[in-house]
């Protein structure tokens, strides 16, 4: 039996802000339906990962695999079919949505982009909603009138419109109080169970990753330290 193709394969990815060497042929593999967390401290090049992983920032070098198709070497037109399947989740819950649209609208909206908006556009937004635990009544709500935990799921069940395989989750949870974080955890857990997603975890909370991720990949100026026993992440 050949091996199965990794869902995310990041080979010797290199990001540089000028002269600064914010990436250093970082390498790893992500499955579907699994958690890799990629930790480490405030500015050791875990966002911009994240950025060039999502081709929201084009590397300076190495390869970007989603689903067997090599990112780096697309054009913007040949890209722009796979972004759907690739979805941001953002640290700061209001700041990644519009403070003029409700929330009904905000989860509308990449159905309206992507051309899926139908007689059955209203009722898919409600299934999304739910799917993030959202009472139908958040949905005529703006954003500052959320909690920060209703206003994270709201910016979850966005990423769901897309029907993503992939969300990379860029410090979800550290703009939250510390008693919304478990719902927060709780929620991704029972949506990658349903749904089979792949999460890419960005944290620098040891203590959070150990608990929800299957594995864990460490970086520190840029580069990976620190990888699990007994897979090789690093080439």
């Amino acid at each position: 039996m050949s091996p199965q193709i990794p869902l995310l394969d990041v080979r010797d990815l290199v990001v540089r802000y000028g002269d600064v060497l914010a990436v250093d042929r970082v390498s790893f593999e992500l499955a579907a339906g699994e958690t890799l967390a990629l930790i480490g401290p405030s500015g050791c090049g875990k966002s911009s990962t994240a950025a060039a992983v999502l081709q929201l920032r084009r590397p300076d070098g190495g390869e970007v695999w989603f689903d067997g198709q090599e990112l780096t070497a697309l054009d913007e037109r040949r890209l722009r079919p796979l972004r759907p399947a690739m979805q941001p989740v953002f640290q700061d819950p209001y700041g990644s949505l519009s403070p003029r649209r409700t929330v009904r609208d905000a989860v509308a909206e990449p159905l309206r982009v992507q051309g899926r908006w139908d007689a059955k556009g209203p009722a898919r937004v409600a299934e999304l909603l739910d799917l993030a635990g959202l009472a139908s009544a958040h949905g005529e709500r703006l954003p500052h009138e959320l909690s920060g935990g209703q206003c994270q799921r709201a910016g979850i069940a966005r990423a769901l419109a897309s029907e993503p395989r992939l969300l990379v989750l860029d410090e979800p949870l550290s703009a939250l109080d510390p008693s919304l974080r478990a719902g927060i955890l709780n929620l991704l857990a029972d949506l990658q169970e349903r749904l089979g997603l792949g999460y890419l975890f960005i944290s620098h909370d040891m203590a959070v990753v150990q608990h929800f991720s299957d594995r864990v990949v460490e970086m520190r100026a840029g580069r990976v330290v620190s990888a699990p026993a007994g897979r090789s992440l690093v080439t």
